[in-house]
């Protein structure tokens, strides 16, 4: 299998076409009259020893312009230029065949009234990606398992039923696991031997929130059971594959999109599937990933152009993995507004954040706080010449998105402004922290970095174009400095950490990330530091999933919010920070073996009459 191809997983060669009747694509927003394209930072430490370079005087001295240090755009203008090939099948027959399933999953909701096949029915559409297709009927199937008195001695089922109503913030007790212990208070031997029910037990388990101990120690109890098991022989397609997954990502926590790559290939292997369900999920695939071929043509595009108008070379060239990482949080055909407002924001985000990082002088960055915090085109004559495109580019942007969106939204975008000026501060600070050589202790550094991560401008934004849809309330949860996005933005930065930390990622005179500062102020090694930061990872996590049960009725919100925390471990995971290396994105789509997920199949015209009805 090759790891060398060239497209993310929601792209593949002569697959994905036109869907007739969808919402055109924006084009891409004139430079001088709109904002500027995307690519996705989360700030990795700075490169202070340019920075040291500059400090000597205390005038504005305009660097010489350089190359950037990071590695090139894997992609170049791939998307730019692509041209898929037509489908053997035509968008009227796509369109027409996909309506006609929606219609059967329809009525298979309607008719299963057993709960535990309601829960399976729910687990399949959700992993399978169709969920956005079905809300009303998941909703009311949700609040009907609820209130069904469910009761089982199937470990398996239990344990779903545990993980479908907390996901979507219904609390269960860890109580309904006691059946499955002993008199002595611990889980019974004879699971050991039923690796199903073990993988179920530790996906709900991942759904803890803090001070539940019966959780914490099922999760030890199926992970241990689990790992003795994987390497034995014993377990057959798709569950070891399915097992694997989970001892390296819980259920809970992967990037939904990617799963669903995985189970469109498993689904089809499980004894109980419904034929239905897996070809709307491959049809609904390929219709949506024209939509997002298009978006990320016109973005690649964007990109380009202002890349090439601000002349800030030293920036990282991230268009796709920016879009990427929008993608994340809204792939829906309907929210390409939001989508792409978002992928805009990450843009600006890494021009701002490489500049203070990469290349400007104290006096310069100082310079540039000001103009953001003034945001008036009178403010362009504070600063250095090379600075004022990307300024100029950075009002018109916000002007071009308020005038896109509904005027009951525009507070919104204001509100979007002032996190980004807030931004623009704390990469002040930063940089006056390390040209002071000021040592921050670990708290401090934590407090400031968590900030300067960029979650509060991105959950901002991802409200952005949204209209009612988003409630005040709804609003209040993903702006501020709410426990949902301050857990959101240390999860970020300490996987950030870790990866720079791991991966070496480092140079000469960079500031000290929270790794380092751990081990610095309590004397500790390396080891030691990185476990107590990956419990302050899952102690976030537990935060996460307290926020689902405690803002219920914000629910829609709230699962943003959580895309944008699991997209986290998908960009850095462990030694890899697939942003800024974006070769590891190549990697990762070549392990995905796209082209046996998403080739269209052909549907035979048939009827499901047989398959609905059971």
């Amino acid at each position: 299998m090759s790891t060398t191809i060239p497209l993310p997983f929601f792209f593949s060669h002569g697959v994905v076409h036109a869907r007739i009747g969808h919402r055109p694509i924006r084009p891409p927003v004139g430079l001088l009259s709109g904002g500027a394209p995307a690519k996705v930072s989360f700030r990795p430490q700075s490169n202070a020893h340019r920075h040291a370079a500059y400090v000597v005087s205390s005038e504005s001295i305009t660097p010489v312009k350089e190359v950037s240090s990071f590695e090139p755009s894997v992609w170049g203008d791939f998307f730019i230029n692509y041209d898929p090939k037509p489908l053997q099948r035509s968008e009227d027959w796509m369109m027409e065949k996909a309506d006609k399933l929606k219609q059967d999953v329809r009525i298979l909701f309607e008719a299963h009234n057993d709960t535990a096949k309601k829960m399976h029915l729910v687990d399949a559409v959700q992993r399978l990606g169709i969920d956005h297709l079905f809300q009303d009927e998941i909703n009311n199937a949700i609040s009907d398992i609820k209130e069904s008195g469910f009761t089982s001695s199937s470990l398996h089922e239990v344990a779903l039923h545990f993980r479908i109503l907390r996901e979507h913030g219904i609390w269960v007790s860890p109580d309904v696991f006691k059946k499955f212990k002993g008199d002595d208070g611990r889980f019974i031997d004879t699971i050991a031997d039923e690796p199903r029910a073990l993988l179920s037990l530790y996906n709900a388990a991942h759904l803890l929130v803090h001070d539940e101990p019966e959780l914490e120690e099922a999760m030890s109890f199926a992970r241990h059971h689990l790992e003795s098991i994987k390497g034995g022989g014993r377990l057959k397609a798709p569950l070891d594959n399915q097992i694997n997954r989970a001892l390296h990502l819980a259920l809970p926590r992967t990037y939904k999109r990617v799963e669903m790559l995985h189970y469109m290939l498993e689904y089809g292997q499980e004894e109980e599937h419904i034929v239905v369900l897996l070809d709307l999920a491959k049809l609904e695939f390929n219709l949506l990933q024209h939509v997002h071929l298009k978006e990320l043509k016109a973005f690649s595009q964007w990109w380009k152009d202002l890349y090439g108008y601000v002349e800030l070379s030293h920036v990282r060239d991230r268009a796709v993995e920016s879009y990427l990482w929008s993608y994340a949080l809204f792939y829906e055909e309907n929210l390409t507004l939001t989508r792409m407002i978002l992928a805009k924001i990450i843009g600006f985000t890494i021009l701002m954040d490489d500049t203070y990082d990469d290349h400007a002088t104290i006096e310069e960055c100082r310079k540039l706080n000001e103009a953001i915090q003034r945001w008036d085109e009178s403010a362009i004559s504070l600063l250095p010449e090379y600075m004022k495109k990307f300024y100029h580019a950075l009002l018109n942007y916000f002007r071009e998105t308020e005038a896109q969106v509904e005027a009951s939204d525009k507070y919104r975008v204001t509100c979007m402004k002032k996190e980004f000026q807030n931004l623009s501060t704390y990469y002040l600070q930063e940089f006056e922290w390390l040209h002071q050589n000021y040592k921050p202790g670990f708290k401090e550094r934590v407090a400031l970095s968590t900030l300067s991560i960029s979650v509060a401008v991105l959950c901002v934004t991802a409200t952005v174009g949204r209209g009612d849809a988003v409630t005040k309330e709804s609003f209040e949860l993903a702006t501020g400095r709410t426990s949902a996005v301050i857990a959101c933005a240390k999860i970020m930065r300490f996987m950030n950490d870790i990866a720079a930390f791991k991966s070496g990622r480092k140079n000469k005179g960079d500031a000290t990330n929270t790794v380092e500062c751990y081990m610095n102020e309590h004397k500790v090694t390396s080891e030691v530091a990185l476990d107590k930061i990956e419990s302050m990872i899952e102690s976030e996590w537990r935060t996460l999933n307290q926020v689902r049960c405690d803002h219920h009725q914000q629910f829609p919100v709230v699962q943003r919010l959580l895309n944008l925390a699991v997209s986290v471990p998908f960009f850095y995971d462990k030694k890899k920070d697939a942003y800024t290396f974006s070769s590891y994105i190549q990697e990762i789509v070549g392990d995905l073996n796209i082209r046996d997920v998403i080739v269209l199949v052909e549907i035979d015209v048939r009827s499901y009459t047989t398959v609905v009805r059971k």
